[in-house]
């Protein structure tokens, strides 16, 4: 795709997230059984579900844009999950892994967070309000997924890990 304008980038950007939440619905369930602590496996399963429901509003995006959805690949989530997937290979202890695991969930919802603030302040420069209502739900959801994580870390799982 020739990126020739700031609708061009925005589409190009979509495809980019859409990618990147697709490969997250993959990455979820084995995140999911490798949780040793419960509370962190239900904050990953109910992100699980937001998740899809992201993928859905960037399906509803690119209608709106009047575009088939499309993903094209991202290196930076790739990064992001490759690295996070060598660790839960390499981490034997299970409150190490735990804390570990929380480390890449935040760096993939810091990335997230990124990508759907810019996509909403294109949107709203571009005129195209309804893309970017429909993208600020997702963003508030990444946020409060972020400080979810925050909190389960610092509450108890960090300490566990040092110990």
């Amino acid at each position: 795709m020739a990126i020739q304008n700031l609708e061009d980038l925005l589409g190009h950007t979509l495809e980019d997230v859409y990618f990147a939440e697709k490969k997250i619905l993959k990455s979820l369930p084995k995140m999911i059984k490798a949780a040793d602590s419960s509370e962190l496996a239900k904050a990953f399963e109910a992100h699980l579900g937001e998740t899809e429901e992201h993928v859905t509003r960037l399906e509803e995006a690119f209608k709106m844009m009047g575009k088939k959805p499309k993903a094209t690949e991202c290196p930076a989530i790739l990064g992001i999950l490759d690295e996070a997937e060598e660790l839960m290979e390499e981490i034997k202890d299970a409150d190490t892994l735990d804390a570990a695991m929380i480390a890449s969930a935040q760096a993939v919802e810091h990335y997230e967070i990124t990508r759907y603030g810019t996509m909403i302040a294109w949107a709203k420069e571009l005129g195209k309000k309804d893309i970017a209502t429909l993208l600020s739900k997702t963003l508030k959801e990444e946020g409060a997924a972020d400080k979810k994580l925050s909190s389960i870390a610092e509450s108890r799982l960090n300490r566990e890990a040092a110990a």
